[in-house]
């Protein structure tokens, strides 16, 4: 049999994704159902219940696969970037109508109506995805309307197809968004999670995990004597950790350090990280 990921398909022993027949060995094959997350960030668990780790999350508007639910957890894979795990129930919906935009801002509030002074009826994280049905205007602030009638400011959203020039620029939105092992979204991010959602926003879509990254985004660089040869966008990999340098010097990463998406040179870094966990691994070019 091939030797498959468990974070990027969807088997176990006793059940398994039917377009893995033939691959995987299992009791029993299903076809995943179609859904959709409806809650504004869904925690994707190792386990089903509420003690589990966190692997990752899927935001607002992601498709999923539901192979399985039992007890209030549902066996899902995101189809954008594979990933496999166990989401709350509660937090799919059904997949209506297409998406139209997108979320191109860090975080924003959504207000059951086109009025700021309206109590928010919720948040989003760029990345989350919506379909708008209108717009408004009131006292010349501009909104984007939903079909549950519900409004978001017409500048936090962007078409689905419009893509930023620099990835880099993106990530840089996010400075000072605090740590979260696991989080892919504006209320909290990790290393990995900050490099897939602000390459998505640019256009491309990578794996989700820093070693899926550290594989697969681009092609390897050999830096030369003291990193010389890096530049803006350039990736440096550690084992299980990953940044994006800004310039030639200088990087951006979410870091349990500062527990925050912070700046910090290079060299500063690999002196830092290296105490406890080596130096880099690799680099890489997207």
């Amino acid at each position: 049999m091939t030797v498959h990921d468990v974070r990027l398909h969807a088997f176990r022993s006793d059940l398994a994704d039917a377009r893995l027949k033939g691959e995987v060995v299992a009791e029993r094959f299903v076809a995943g159902r179609p859904a959709r997350i409806s809650a504004s960030v869904a925690d994707v668990r190792k386990a089903p219940g509420p003690d589990a780790g966190i692997n990752t999350q899927f935001l607002f508007g992601d498709d999923v696969l539901v192979f399985e639910e039992v007890e209030g957890w549902a066996w899902v894979q995101g189809e954008r970037d594979g990933y496999v795990g166990y989401v709350a129930d509660t937090m799919l919906g059904t997949r209506d109508k297409a998406p139209t935009h997108i979320v191109s801002v860090p975080r924003t509030f959504v207000y059951p109506g086109s009025d700021l002074r309206f109590p928010r009826s919720g948040q989003l994280s760029m990345g989350s995805t919506v379909t708008v049905t209108g717009a408004a205007e009131t006292r010349g602030t501009h909104y984007q309307l939903l079909a549950s009638g519900e409004a978001i400011i017409s500048g936090h959203l962007q078409r689905i197809g419009e893509t930023a020039a620099d990835y880099v620029a993106v990530a840089e939105t996010f400075l000072g968004t605090p740590y979260l092992w696991g989080g892919v979204s504006g209320f909290g991010i990790d290393c990995s999670g900050l490099v897939q959602l602000s390459m998505r926003m640019a256009g491309s879509d990578v794996l989700r995990d820093s070693d899926m990254q550290a594989a697969t985004i681009g092609e390897p660089l050999e830096p030369g004597p003291d990193f010389a040869g890096l530049r803006r966008g350039d990736l440096v990999f550690w084992k299980g950790h990953v940044a994006i340098m800004t310039d030639a010097e200088t990087m951006i990463h979410a870091n349990g350090h500062t527990m925050l998406v912070s700046r910090e040179g290079l060299k500063e870094a690999v002196a830092r990280i290296g105490y406890l966990y080596g130096g880099p691994t690799g680099f890489r070019r997207p």
